[in-house]
């Protein structure tokens, strides 16, 4: 067995886990979400970089990890058109998001076969494949085979220890990564896109650790306006789901349905749909370039990611605005909503479980669960410094790693539907 790997800054990767519960709704197993999470301290840790490059093993097979959004650490040559891949994490301790992409192409046509294999982890993500690095499919059940099944119905315990993936392989590179691919890059065109429209317009409200712009889109159709909500996405780089759902809550608030231009007339939109371009962009599990989980960052400030909003929002409160609404976008196992309990909030949360009811009646098809949180303080993530310090009434809104695509973007239609209707009634 011919072995090619990398020496790695963190030869033990410790995992932080909150206990994933389930309930049965009928016949449905309903994810009840995970625990409280920890404080952590948020000043910058070391990261380990990967090396990029391309690994050319035998019979003329080549694999890497040389482009955005990669994720491989080491690649096994067991023989007989077996591969083993390794993927590892930025660094210690994190949530278990073990995230992949790499590409395959090989001069000698043939099927082949790949393990993948995480160091301290199991195999959360479906693969999804793509010969051009943008539109992607789910890989065909019949070429994917489960090594250890895991136990339960969600969290990292449910998920098989290993998988085998069977390709068909030639020249012209295939691209497998754990979910589709959304680097600063494509981003950047949807909202250069976007902006095309003459209401919205994007600017830079900061850096990232390493420098890349922090980008926000504002949607305003008139200038006297002074009531906003705030969208944030991506916090953590996998969550890939959770940014779909915001992609599509942000064209139907943009649209050109009746609601949607009144709407307009009456509210503004400010969006930050990439919060992590560094962590998106070098492959990373959960954390930034500076070794942080972002949503643990919303008391201290230490990274200029979450101090770019802070900046922001405060400048706008500034000006006057009044937050309405605000909405930060995640993935989890499956889809579940975490407001702020109504016993804090009070009536000015309403509208939040108001919104959460108008989007079950019209998506009976999906029981979403809810979870409430009683604690504010430390503000510590993003739903509770919207509200702590703005007074908006804001949720976390997961999306299911495995949320078939078309209804994301069907709950994000209606979400944003929902949620401008509640708000030009009042």
């Amino acid at each position: 067995m011919r072995i090619i790997y990398l020496v790695l800054l963190f030869p033990i990767i410790l995992i932080t886990s909150c206990k994933n519960t389930s309930k049965t709704i009928g016949s449905e197993k309903v994810y009840q979400g995970q625990g409280a999470s920890p404080v952590v301290p948020t000043v910058n840790r070391p990261v380990q970089r990967q090396w990029k490059g391309i690994w050319n093993l035998s019979n003329e097979t080549y694999f890497t990890n040389d482009f955005d959004g990669a994720r491989l650490n080491g690649v096994a040559d067991d023989g007989n058109d077996h591969y083993t891949i390794w993927i590892t994490a930025e660094n210690t301790p994190i949530n278990v998001s073990p995230w992949y992409a790499f590409k395959v192409w090989t001069n000698n046509p043939r099927e082949i076969t790949i393990k993948l294999s995480y160091q301290d982890s199991r195999s959360r993500y479906y693969p999804k494949i793509s010969n051009d690095g943008k539109n992607f499919k789910v890989l065909d059940s019949t070429h994917f085979k489960i090594i250890n099944p895991g136990e339960g119905d969600f969290g990292i315990k449910a998920a098989p220890e290993f998988t085998e993936i069977i390709l068909q392989v030639g020249k012209n590179p295939i691209w497998i990564s754990a979910q589709e691919l959304y680097t600063t890059k494509r981003v950047k065109q949807w909202i250069d896109s976007l902006s095309s429209k003459p209401f919205i317009t994007n600017y830079e409200i900061g850096k990232s650790t390493e420098k890349r712009p922090m980008m926000l889109m504002e949607i305003k159709e008139q200038a006297a306006t002074k009531k906003a909500l705030m969208i944030i996405s991506r916090q953590h780089p996998p969550e890939v789901t959770g940014y779909l759902a915001m992609k599509s809550f942000i064209e139907t608030i943009t649209g050109e349905s009746d609601q949607a231009k009144k709407f307009r007339q009456e509210f503004d939109v400010f969006v930050a749909p990439l919060m992590n371009p560094d962590g998106v962009d070098n492959g990373h599990w959960r954390h930034n370039m500076g070794g942080i989980d972002l949503n643990r960052d919303w008391q201290n400030f230490n990274q200029p990611e979450t101090r770019s909003i802070k900046d922001f929002l405060n400048k706008k409160s500034d000006e006057g605005y009044e937050f309405v609404f605000g909405a930060d976008f995640h993935s989890t196992w499956d889809d579940i909503y975490y407001p702020i309990d109504s016993t804090v909030i009070g009536k000015k949360g309403k509208i939040v479980f108001d919104w959460i009811e108008n989007i079950s009646n019209r998506l009976p098809q999906k029981y979403t669960n809810i979870k409430p949180s009683a604690n504010t303080t430390p503000t510590m993530v993003s739903r509770n410094y919207f509200y702590v310090n703005h007074h908006m009434p804001a949720i976390v809104f997961e999306l299911g790693d495995n949320t078939p695509r078309d209804f994301l973007k069907q709950k994000g239609q209606v979400a944003a539907e929902e949620i401008m209707k509640l708000l030009v009634a009042d």
